[in-house]
């Protein structure tokens, strides 16, 4: 299985990165990220078509949106167990917006908006979060005790 992550801006040298660096080294999967430099100041409807550009091939989109249905980690390793059984060409592209989060194109184009609560986030913590839940996901479906309930 392939997962992609598409998310809006730009990682520059931080914790953050580095924390992204370790998790992407853990994930066994074939994983990327793909970055959108959208303009400063750009609206979801503005990032809408950049981000239409990168779904170049068919997969199962997953878009983290406010909106979104909430997992836990056990039910979100279910579903990626479920989402690479139904994902064309093997993979889930998993899309993080900007500031504004995602145009109706956008969610419109998902087979699954998923939230990290109500809280508002900063688009690089998402990665972190994402990544780690990824991570999480293939620790409890190999069966390894790194997730505790």
């Amino acid at each position: 299985m392939k997962i992609r992550i598409i998310a809006v801006g730009r990682q520059k040298a931080s914790p953050e990165k580095d924390i992204c660096k370790e998790y992407l080294k853990r994930i066994r999967q074939n994983i990327s990220i793909t970055e959108i430099n959208a303009p400063k100041g750009s609206t979801s409807a503005q990032e809408a078509p950049l981000i239409l550009k990168k779904l170049i091939k068919p997969s199962f989109i997953v878009a983290l949106d406010e909106r979104g249905e909430t997992l836990t980690s056990s039910n979100f390793a279910e579903k990626i167990g479920i989402w690479q059984n139904q994902a064309p060409n093997n993979e889930i592209t998993f899309l993080i917006g900007g500031a504004d989060g995602f145009d109706n194109k956008i969610r419109k184009k998902a087979n699954f908006l998923m939230s990290f609560g109500k809280q508002t986030w900063s688009h690089m913590m998402v990665r972190v979060m994402l990544l780690e839940q990824i991570y999480r996901a293939q620790q409890i479906l190999a069966g390894h005790p790194y997730h505790r309930q």
